[in-house]
């Protein structure tokens, strides 16, 4: 393993280059209009790392804001990769998958599952904290794995990525940050797009649509809005087989964004409606694991609802450019989420009161509403050029549940969670080195109320109770510059402090006597992130490489025995390499690279030895991403990529109980390929996913150990999408 591993290392060095390692820094990046103008590439990290190029190559000036303020990137030390709007743009035209976008430009990122579900796809072997414009989109006491969709891609900006835990960030960011920025306009005037897709794998139910159409205006203020819909077929994979349900069927999405600048001062206000369904009128066919038969699905009719997703977000935004001689933002926000599962005859559910065991069908849905405030202030050249001081606040109160919608009961029972954090950094810059460091004050609190359990765990009355933590979280880093060489290296100390999912620790008590007060499992995460990195940038080609190691004492792992969840709260350590690259050979041509390997080692209880790998349900495998840009003529671009997935097995012979902790992935390699024309008539666009018809069956399904034949699901074949933008 090592010696395969060392060999593609060194030979994504020898072909491709990498982008500067503090092209990977700890930090959210707000980019100018500028920064769209850049060339369209399958490095994620390309922006990030040209905003450290030459002002002559007039790539325009990247602001990081994972400091709360305006930052140059290079001089931040960390992981951060910045995808631009080419890039979502130059993925839209082969599949709007968002976890598929982060898996090819995310090194550390886990392979799409390709359903509305993102479970199991954690980054760095850990859950990522999703914002949208600043705005949560997790859930910090319930994660059930759906949010992932929460708005179109036309409404997208650039998706900026934070690998590892954030002290600046907070609310919950344990193993990384992604936060989606959406569109604000640039160019005086009004601009009108009309966006419109048609898919297809020319087979029988598998064709998509999709119809959006924007307005952009900017005078003395500033207004974006969006309306958009599509559908999608079940589809087939390689083999023409109909694919399983659970995926997304029909989404539309409501956006607005308006703003006015008032001198130093801006006042913002943004609204987003995101609404997405899964299928109605099919059901799953079982497949067999033990024979290779993936899970597939026929024309019927559901005895429950049909799967859904809803996520409106709101902000209200207010930044002044000069107060106290300093920067200042205040933003207002609320988010409401809701997501309801499949159902059928589950385990859980059944309780003889109702109806006869093995006869009653049911299915949950779980309600998040929160709002919150985030606040800072950046002063820059404090007593001394060069010194500079940021202060703030975070405030978040979030209240979630789950209920079973058939039959009303309550599963998990009202939480209602607070979470206050104010937070200091200082930064010093002497010449080529800066040095940040500061410190983040979290205090949360979870209120519950009595409750009962379902009768699968034995009707037990639960008294209800308040939990309360804190802890000072800290960072550190430096960042060194090799003068004029275009070396530089990084080292940095991030903590991160958040929740477990509380729900599933309360859901599950099946002891009389028990209450909240008592749940020592509600403990806090608290993981520190130590990464170090080098890096080279030439004119034609950058490298970088960086090491980390990701530790948690409390950590949060869910055990499956007998098809039933369980949370343990077991020490997790996660170690892992990432190495990145870029080489342009000639004005017309750009070749990337990425590989990420990840080692994840967990206790199969608390307190003991770390005897287990980190399963499917974190961590990712080992994988190499190659991706190609060509510029064949004026206004033509073309796209490859090509996603190697490497076998991986884990806890071989491992048992909890009579379970087997075993997982067993074959890996698999899938190509992508897309092509555009700026024509007279607007942008067309040809993708194709899947380019060799390539028959596989997804990661997560592969490798799960508590996997049944209801959920061994196959990869998506060969699918054929024509675009046509135009903006008038």
């Amino acid at each position: 393993m090592q010696l395969r591993f060392h060999a593609l290392a060194w030979a994504s060095v020898c072909l491709f280059g990498l982008p500067s390692a503090h092209a990977q820094s700890a930090a959210i990046a707000s980019t100018s209009s500028a920064s769209d103008a850049t060339p369209a590439g399958p490095s994620s990290e390309r922006l990030a790392q040209d905003a450290a190029a030459p002002a002559a190559q007039s790539l325009g000036q990247v602001f990081v804001t994972a400091t709360r303020g305006a930052k140059a990137l290079e001089k931040i030390p960390g992981a951060v990769s910045v995808i631009s709007r080419q890039e979502i743009e130059a993925q839209g035209l082969v599949s709007e998958d968002p976890s598929a976008l982060l898996a090819l430009q995310i090194p550390g990122y886990a392979p799409s599952r390709q359903k509305l579900s993102n479970f199991g796809e954690g980054l760095r072997g850990r859950n990522a904290l999703l914002l949208l414009d600043g705005i949560p989109q997790t859930n910090p006491l319930r994660l059930g794995g759906r949010e992932g969709y929460f708005a179109d891609p036309m409404v997208v900006s650039r998706i900026e990525v934070v690998s590892g835990a954030s002290a600046a960030q907070g609310m919950g960011a344990t193993g990384g940050i992604i936060n989606t920025i959406t569109r604000r306009p640039t160019e005086p005037g009004t601009r009108q797009t009309i966006e419109l897709k048609y898919g297809t794998q020319f087979h029988g139910d598998s064709a998509s649509w999709k119809a959006g159409y924007m307005v952009e205006h900017k005078s003395d203020f500033d207004v974006v809005a969006y309306v958009g819909a599509r559908t999608q077929d079940i589809g087939v994979d390689g083999a023409g087989r109909a694919l399983a349900t659970e995926s997304l069927h029909q989404s539309a999405d409501g956006f607005l964004k308006i703003g006015k600048d008032f001198g130093p001062q801006r006042l913002q206000l943004m609204v987003n409606r995101f609404h997405a369904d899964g299928f109605d009128d099919r059901v799953d066919v079982p497949g067999n694991r033990a024979t290779g038969q993936p899970t597939t699905s026929a024309r019927g009719t559901l005895p429950y609802d049909a799967p859904r997703n809803e996520v409106r977000s709101a902000s209200l935004e207010w930044t002044h450019a000069d107060l106290a001689q300093g920067a200042a933002s205040v933003q207002l926000f609320k988010q409401n989420f809701s997501a309801r599962y499949s159902g059928g005859v589950i385990t859980t559910f059944q309780d003889a009161s109702i109806a006869p065991i093995g006869t009653l069908v049911d299915q949950s849905e779980i309600k998040a509403d929160k709002w919150g405030v985030r606040a800072s202030w950046v002063r820059p050249d404090l007593w001394t050029p060069g010194l500079e001081l940021t202060l703030g606040t975070d405030y978040l109160d979030d209240e979630s549940q789950q209920r079973l919608t058939q039959t009303g009961r309550v599963w998990v029972p009202p939480m209602a969670y607070k979470s206050l954090a104010p937070f200091g950094q200082l930064e010093y810059e002497w010449g080529s080195l800066t040095v940040r460091g500061g410190l983040r004050d979290e205090h949360s609190q979870l209120r519950v109320d009595n409750y009962s359990t379902l009768a699968y765990y034995g009707n037990r009355a639960v008294e209800g109770g308040e939990r309360s933590a804190s802890k000072l979280v800290k960072n550190l880093g430096a960042v060194w510059r090799f003068g004029q060489s275009g070396w530089s290296s990084f080292v940095s100390y991030n903590e991160g402090f958040g929740s477990p999912d509380v729900g599933l620790i309360l859901r599950a008590v099946n002891t009389a006597g028990r209450s909240v007060n008592s749940l020592v499992d509600l403990q806090p995460i608290l993981t520190d992130n130590v990464e170090a990195g080098l890096a080279w940038r030439g004119a034609q080609g950058s490298v970088s490489a960086s090491v980390y190691r990701s530790h948690s004492d409390l950590g949060s792992q869910l055990v499956v025995s007998n098809g039933i969840g369980s949370l343990q709260r077991v020490p997790i350590t996660v170690r892992g390499f990432e190495i990145s690259g870029e080489w342009r050979p000639t004005r017309d041509w750009q070749l990337t690279g990425t590989y990420a390997l990840t080692r994840g080692r967990t206790a199969s209880t608390a307190g003991g030895a770390m005897d287990l790998d980190l399963g499917a349900r974190s961590q990712g495998p080992d994988k190499l991403v190659l991706g190609a840009a060509w510029r064949l003529a004026p206004g033509w671009q073309a796209h490859w990529t090509q996603s190697v997935y490497f076998s991986r097995d884990a806890n071989v012979g491992k048992l909890s109980g009579k379970t087997s902790l075993e997982e067993r992935f074959k890996g698999y390699t899938v190509a992508d390929a897309s092509v555009s024309w700026d024509s007279p008539w607007g942008q067309l666009g040809a993708g194709v996913e899947n380019l060799f018809n390539r028959r596989y069956l997804t990661y997560y399904s592969q490798a799960n150990y508590s996997g049944t034949n209801d959920d061994y699901y196959a990869g998506r074949g060969r699918a054929l999408t024509l675009s046509w933008r135009r903006s008038f």
